[in-house]
């Protein structure tokens, strides 16, 4: 089949569409399942509430707890806020293929029920009542059937819950198409890495989705997407928000191998932007990211990559000073790092 040629701007312009970058969702929890479609990693304290704000208009700090979100361990075994209509496709999708990754799941997923009931506990007091297995409760998370709240400045707390009823590879080519449709052009390599899962079973589930999946040639390799999205990444870009800021772990750059390349071109910035310890946010200015920030309390913290125009740094000031920040003495602020 003939490969359909994109260019770099045909690609991040489409995840900026699908990734609602460009204009905001309206208030619902229709667009906030939307906004996690791929689900939503919340490993930094509130950085989940972050990139709703980024997606969803009328964002206050509480956006995070509604009723139609859950937490849950899921790629990777990093926090996530996922809908919870979609429990199972961030849980049993990233269900072991192995008879003892099944085994292990199963039995840190019993034994956890036993010593939760019907309670809410710590995580780590549910780890020392099994004989301190330590974050090896984890590997209960693709049960689908432990549900966490994380505050960001204590333990979690865990639950249990129902399993769901839903077939786990099911789930896992339904986790496939999402990464598919939010990160692609993409590969089942790729996917593997995202999930956490082993590379052949992300080969297995592309190969489920083989007759709904188109071939493409990118500037960085051959890749796939879901031929429902060829109309979208084929059509005319949409214009670009004026400014957005992306949080520590944000679908937007969630990336790994030469995806980052794609994204910024440049070594040293790449290097800026994805630290060996825990990342900045990345400053999204016209649909390119152009710096990073962080925040120390009701101040944000903001490094530009190149010279700025007025106006621009205004966009920006104005996206931070919007940020819906929960428990802040004082309002929230921008200052540049010049």
């Amino acid at each position: 089949m003939k490969r359909l040629q994109l260019s770099r701007a045909q690609i991040l312009a489409y995840r900026r569409t699908v990734q609602a970058l460009d204009q905001r969702l309206p208030p619902g929890p229709d667009s906030l399942r939307q906004a996690a479609w791929a689900g939503l990693q919340d490993s930094m304290p509130r950085a989940a509430l972050l990139s709703i704000h980024a997606r969803v208009a009328g964002t206050t700090s509480s956006a995070w707890e509604d009723p139609s979100l859950v937490q849950v361990w899921g790629p990777r075994y990093s926090v996530y806020v996922v809908a919870a209509r979609d429990l199972a496709v961030f849980t049993l999708g990233r269900w072991p293929d192995d008879a003892r990754g099944r085994r292990k799941a199963g039995e840190v997923a019993a034994s956890m029920r036993d010593v939760l009931g019907e309670r809410r506990m710590r995580d780590r007091d549910v780890a020392d009542a099994m004989g301190g297995v330590g974050n090896r409760i984890r590997y209960a998370a693709p049960t689908g059937t432990i549900l966490i709240r994380w505050e960001g400045a204590l333990a979690p707390t865990i639950w249990a819950v129902p399993a769901p009823k839903v077939d786990p590879m099911d789930a896992r080519i339904e986790l496939a198409r999402r990464y598919l449709h939010v990160f692609g052009p993409t590969t089942a390599e790729a996917f593997a890495e995202w999930a956490g899962i082993g590379a052949a079973q992300g080969r297995v589930a592309f190969a489920a989705l083989d007759g709904s999946l188109t071939p493409v040639r990118t500037p960085i390799g051959d890749a796939w997407i879901l031929t429902a999205d060829e109309p979208v990444i084929r059509a005319k870009a949409a214009p670009a928000a004026a400014a957005r800021l992306l949080p520590s772990g944000d679908p937007f750059y969630l990336l790994q191998g030469a995806d980052r390349e794609l994204l910024v071109p440049e070594a040293e910035r790449r290097r800026s932007l994805w630290t060996s310890r825990v990342w900045p946010g990345a400053v999204l200015l016209r649909g390119e990211v152009i710096g990073t920030w962080r925040r120390a309390g009701a101040t944000v913290l903001i490094q530009s990559w190149r010279e700025l125009q007025a106006g621009d740094r205004a966009a920006i000031e104005a996206e931070a000073e919007s940020l819906p920040l929960p428990n802040l003495a004082a309002r929230v602020h921008a200052r540049w790092d010049d």
